[in-house]
C-alpha cells in the first residue's frame, strides 16, 4: 500500500466535513462524501465531488456504521479516509479495519488511539511515565460499591466520567456521596449509548482552574512538535463554549513547560498526525494531565488563526508521509483568536436542542472573521445528531480587538427558523470578566444571565408585524398584476390600521398595523392598562436582510417571511412568530402533574410505575437526544396515576410522559 493518494472519502458530516472538503480540494483531492438519509441534501453531500449514502437517520445505522463507510469507500474509488471529529475518529478498531482495507487512515495509528481512548488506561500510562495527573481512580473494577469506597478515598466533589469517553456525555460532577449512586447509573448508561462501553472512572474535582490544552502535530519520520495552546475554560455541562488562544494568562515559561509535557505524552505512545493534550491548569501555576485527543479538535481554528497553518492540510500531508513543514523553534504565535460554537438549543428553556427547518442563513463578510458552517437555507435540523451549527472564529492583534470583532461576528450572523444560542454567547464574551481574560471554569456558574435583550420586544414585534404587512401586500399586489410600489401606502378608508395577531411561543398578541407610505408603518400593541406604540420605517432591503428606522434608532436586521410566519433576527435577538393561529396552553406548564417531552427524543429509562408516590423535582423519566441523556422531572408532588410511555419509544416534542396527581394543599 502506498501513502499516496488522490481520492478522499469524509467520514463525517456538517461544519467539519464541509471544512475538511474545502481544504481537501484546495489541494486537488478528488472529495467523497457519505450521508444518512437524514442528511441527504446537506450542505457537505452537495460540496463533495461524489456521495454515498450509508444508511438511515440514527448514528449507529450511518455515521457508525464502520461496514457502511468501508463499502461506500470501495464503491467510489477512495485510497484515504479522514474521520473528522466524533463518530468513529477515536474508535481504535475502525482505525484498523481502514488499515486492514488496504486504505489511508487520516489520523493517528490505532495502536495510539487504542492507547489514549481509554482513559482509565492512559492515567496509567501517563502516571508510569512521570506526567502530572489527577488524583482518581482508573482501575478494572466498575461495581458500585467499589466506586463508592474509591469515591470516599479520594474526597468530594467528585467527578464521573466515561472511560471512553469525550464532549462532556457520559460525565457527571458529585458533590455528595448520596448523589453518587444515580448519578454513576446515569453516566453509565449515557456512555453505553454515546461509545458502546461503560466503563468509568473517577477524579478528584478540582474547583474552579482553567482548561488549557495544548495542540501537538507528529510525523511519521520521528518529528513531533506542539502548536501552542488553547484556553476552552468557558463550559457548561462539561463542553465547551469559547476556546481561545493564547490563553490569556499563559507565560513562556509555563508554555515551554506544557509545550514539553504533551509533547512527552505523545512520544509515550508513538503518535502521528494531529492532536491535542489537555490540562487543568490551577491559579498557582500548577496542571495536571487531563485526557488526550485523538483527532482534530472542534476548536482547531483558533491555532490556524495565530499560527497561519492549516491543520488539514498538515493532517493530509502528514498522512501521505511527508515530514513536519516545520520545527519547534519556527513556531510564532501572531495576535488573539477566539472561537465560539452557535448551538441549535434554546437558552431561555434550560438550553434544550431543538429541531426545525433553517429558513435562513447568511455569514457576514468581516476582515478575521471566519465562519464554519455545515448548514444553509432550507436545512433541516434533525434530532439525530449533535445540535451545533456553525463555528464563529474571530482574530485580532489582540485579545480585545478579537474579541470586538467577534462581538460584531455574532451579531452580523443570521441564523433564522429556530432557537440559537447566539444571545448567550454575544452576553459572555461581552462580561466583564471574560473581557479581563479572568474566567475559569466556574465563570458560567459564577457570573450571568448572560443573554442580553438587546433589542426589546415591542420592537421586535413592531418590525415582524410591519414586515408581515408589506410581504402579504406585494403578494396580493402580484396576484392582482400591480407593479407599482407606491400603491402600498394606498388606502380609501383614510389609513384605518388593520388587525395583526402575532403568536410567539403560543402566546397571542393582538397589534394594530396601519400603512403609512410605501415604506411606512405604524404598528400599536398593548392592552388599556399598557399600550406601546412604534413608527417602522423601511430604509433598503436585500435579500433576507434589510436596514430599518424604528422611530428614532436604526436597526440592521434579517428576516424570512413564508405566507403567515416570519423569522426576525435583531442583533443576537430572534423571533419567530405567525399570523392568526390558535393557541392553547402549553401541556406540562410549570406546576402541572403532566410531565411532557420537552423535544424529540428516544425514552432510556422510567423510574417510576403508576400507584408510585413522587416527590417535586424526583426524576420520572430520562429522555435521550441529541446524544445526550435529559431527566424529566416531576414539577409537583403526588402519585403517578399515568404512565403514557415506554422505554425505547421515539417521542415527539410535547407527547406525554407521565401524569401526577398531585398532593392535596
Amino acid at each position: 500500500m502506498t501513502d499516496r493518494f488522490d481520492t478522499l472519502l469524509v467520514a463525517n458530516r456538517g461544519e467539519i466535513a464541509c471544512r475538511i472538503i474545502r481544504t481537501a480540494q484546495a489541494l486537488g483531492l478528488r472529495c467523497v462524501a457519505v450521508h444518512s438519509d437524514a442528511d441527504a441534501g446537506a450542505p457537505h453531500v452537495r460540496m463533495a465531488d461524489d456521495a454515498v449514502r450509508i444508511g438511515a437517520g440514527p448514528v449507529k445505522d450511518s455515521y457508525l456504521n464502520a461496514e457502511a463507510i468501508l463499502a461506500a469507500a470501495r464503491q467510489s474509488g477512495a485510497q484515504a479516509i479522514h474521520p473528522g471529529y466524533g463518530f468513529l475518529s477515536e474508535n481504535a478498531d475502525f482505525a484498523r479495519a481502514v488499515a486492514a482495507a488496504g486504505l489511508v487512515f487520516v489520523g493517528p495509528p490505532a495502536s495510539a488511539i487504542g492507547a489514549m481512548g481509554d482513559k482509565a488506561a492512559a492515567k496509567r500510562l501517563m502516571i508510569a511515565a512521570g506526567v502530572p495527573c489527577v488524583p482518581g481512580y482508573q482501575d478494572a473494577a466498575q461495581d458500585d460499591a467499589t466506586l463508592i469506597a474509591a469515591a470516599d478515598r479520594i474526597g468530594y466533589p467528585v467527578m464521573v466520567k466515561a472511560s471512553a469517553g469525550g464532549g462532556g456525555r457520559g460525565m457527571r460532577l458529585v458533590e455528595t456521596p448520596q448523589a453518587l449512586p444515580e448519578a454513576l447509573t446515569r453516566a453509565r448508561d449515557e456512555a453505553r449509548n454515546a461509545f458502546g462501553d461503560d466503563t468509568l472512572i473517577l477524579e478528584r474535582a478540582m474547583i474552579d482552574p482553567r482548561h488549557v490544552e495544548i495542540q501537538i502535530f507528529a510525523d511519521g519520520h520521528g518529528n513531533v512538535i506542539h502548536l501552542g495552546e488553547r484556553d476552552c475554560s468557558v463550559q457548561r455541562r462539561h463542553q465547551k463554549v469559547v476556546e481561545e488562544a493564547p490563553c490569556p494568562v499563559m507565560t513562556d515559561d509555563l508554555r515551554r513547560a506544557m509545550g514539553a509535557a504533551a509533547v512527552a505524552v505523545a512520544q509515550a505512545v508513538g503518535y502521528v498526525g494531529a492532536g491535542t493534550v489537555e490540562f487543568l491548569l490551577t491559579d498557582t501555576g500548577q496542571f495536571y494531565f487531563l485526557e488526550m485527543n485523538t483527532r482534530l479538535q472542534v476548536e482547531h481554528p483558533v491555532t490556524e488563526a495565530v499560527t497561519g497553518l492549516d491543520l488539514v492540510a498538515m493532517q493530509i500531508a502528514v498522512a501521505q508521509g511527508e515530514a513536519l513543514p516545520l520545527t519547534q523553534d519556527d513556531l510564532r504565535l501572531n495576535g488573539h483568536a477566539i472561537e465560539v460554537r452557535l448551538y441549535a438549543e434554546d437558552p431561555a428553556h434550560d438550553f434544550l436542542p431543538v429541531t426545525g427547518r433553517i429558513t435562513g442563513f447568511a455569514a457576514p463578510d468581516l476582515p478575521g472573521l471566519r465562519i464554519d458552517a455545515g448548514i444553509a437555507t432550507g436545512f433541516e435540523v434533525s434530532p439525530y445528531y449533535d445540535p451545533m451549527l456553525a463555528k464563529v472564529i474571530a482574530w485580532g492583534p489582540t485579545r480585545e480587538a478579537a474579541r470586538q470583532k467577534l462581538v460584531a461576528g455574532l451579531t452580523q450572523t443570521a441564523i433564522l427558523g429556530l432557537p440559537t444560542n447566539a444571545a448567550f454567547l454575544h452576553g459572555v464574551v461581552a462580561h466583564p470578566v471574560f473581557a479581563a481574560g479572568e474566567a475559569t471554569t466556574g465563570f458560567l456558574r459564577d457570573h450571568g444571565p448572560f443573554a442580553q435583550d438587546d433589542v426589546a420586544l415591542t420592537r421586535r414585534m413592531a418590525m415582524a408585524a410591519a414586515l408581515l404587512v408589506r410581504d402579504q401586500t406585494l403578494r396580493a399586489m402580484a396576484l392582482a398584476g400591480f407593479e407599482d410600489d407606491d400603491l402600498i401606502g394606498f388606502a380609501s378608508d383614510g389609513g384605518v390600521p388593520r388587525p395583526v395577531d402575532l403568536v410567539i411561543d403560543e402566546h397571542r398578541h393582538a397589534l394594530r398595523v396601519r400603512i403609512d407610505g410605501p415604506a411606512d408603518w405604524t404598528v400599536e400593541g398593548g392592552d388599556d392598562a399598557s399600550t406601546w406604540r412604534h413608527r417602522v420605517h423601511l430604509r433598503d432591503c436585500d435579500g433576507m436582510r434589510a436596514r430599518l428606522m424604528v422611530d428614532d434608532r436604526a436597526e440592521h436586521i434579517a428576516f424570512a417571511c413564508d405566507g403567515g410566519r416570519i423569522d426576525l433576527q435583531a442583533g443576537t435577538c430572534t423571533l419567530s412568530a405567525t399570523v392568526d393561529r390558535p393557541w392553547e396552553g402549553a401541556a406540562g406548564a410549570a406546576g402541572s402533574g403532566r410531565v411532557v417531552a420537552p423535544m424529540p427524543g428516544v425514552v432510556v429509562a422510567l423510574d417510576v410505575a403508576p400507584g408510585d408516590r413522587v416527590a417535586q423535582g424526583q426524576t420520572i423519566a430520562v429522555l435521550e437526544a441529541m446524544k445526550m441523556q435529559h431527566p424529566l422531572r416531576a414539577a409537583v408532588a403526588g402519585q403517578v396515576s399515568e404512565l403514557a410511555t415506554r422505554v425505547g419509544a421515539q417521542l415527539a416534542s410535547g407527547a406525554l410522559v407521565a401524569v401526577i396527581t398531585p398532593d392535596e394543599p
